[in-house]
């Protein structure tokens, strides 16, 4: 049932955008309590480039409880040089985890959209929106 509900997700985003021009493996940890954090790093690949390393921050706010440790699996599309990546991207999200979860949103900045795809364990619950600040090191601040 769990790999059947990842390929769902996974065919709705390729359904939606097509093929994407490069992807972001990784793992993040966030929580929240009506204000919530979110931290991660992972690698950005792209067609004919050596991966670069990648991390990400950023705050929420909204009807949103709990936390969550996750890997991410982020398909980049319109992303046509790595450097594109380093700003930061608002979404809007909604999130249920009871022991374990999937989440799939999308983010936009510029004509660049990014399709995050999470799967993890933890405990949350609710909606938020929020943005994610991409970076080559990492922020303890995320704003």
């Amino acid at each position: 049932m769990a790999s059947e509900t990842v390929a769902n997700a996974v065919e709705h985003v390729f359904r939606d955008n097509g093929r994407p021009t490069g992807y972001i493996a990784g793992e993040e940890a966030s929580a929240a309590f009506i204000v919530g954090l979110r931290y991660g790093k992972g690698l950005l690949y792209m067609k004919h480039r050596q991966p670069e390393r990648v991390h990400w921050q950023g705050p929420s706010a909204g009807f949103d409880f709990g936390g969550n440790a996750s890997r991410v699996f982020t398909l980049c599309y319109n992303l046509q040089y790595p450097d594109a990546i380093f700003q930061r991207f608002p979404g809007v999200e909604g999130t249920i985890y009871v022991v374990a979860g999937i989440g799939v949103n999308y983010q936009r900045a510029n004509d660049i959209v990014l399709a995050p795809m999470r799967t993890g364990v933890g405990l949350r619950g609710g909606a938020n929106v929020g943005y994610l600040s991409y970076s080559r090191r990492s922020h303890i601040i995320p704003f």
